[in-house]
């Protein structure tokens, strides 16, 4: 699938479909328009961010460690965080579990439960937009 036109950009890390939105209104259409509810969203932790999503069509309860891993990395360096020396705090959640106050402007988003991951911001070698 090609992201030329969309707006996301999408990767494929170990068997996994993995969508990076490239804005706030875009953020909004991937997470509330595009994604699923058993998918999985990533976003880091404070700074503003691209809404990152994990395709589940398995249903999987929890991510494989290295798709999460590398999903997380992604989520930190479409960020604010890009930058930071130390590791970032990225959260990780079911589409299902995040939603939109009213009048909430584009890309800002509630979450209801989530764990959290310690990454440090890097693009993935090998998993090269499609």
């Amino acid at each position: 699938m090609g992201s030329k036109g969309r707006g996301y950009r999408a990767h494929e890390v170990d068997g996994f479909e993995v969508l990076v939105g490239k804005g706030d209104a875009e953020n909004d259409a991937l997470t509330f328009g595009v994604a699923e509810p058993r998918d999985f969203w990533l976003h880091v932790s404070g700074p503003a961010g691209s809404h990152v999503i994990v395709r589940n069509p398995e249903g999987l309860d929890e991510l494989p460690r290295e798709v999460l891993q590398r999903a997380a990395e992604l989520a930190a360096w479409h960020s604010k965080a890009r930058g930071s020396r130390g590791k970032v705090e990225v959260h990780v959640c079911r589409v299902a579990d995040v939603s939109k106050a009213r009048g909430a402007p584009p890309g800002e988003v509630q979450i209801r439960r989530w764990t959290a991951v310690r990454v440090y911001p890097k693009a993935v070698e090998g998993s090269e937009p499609t």
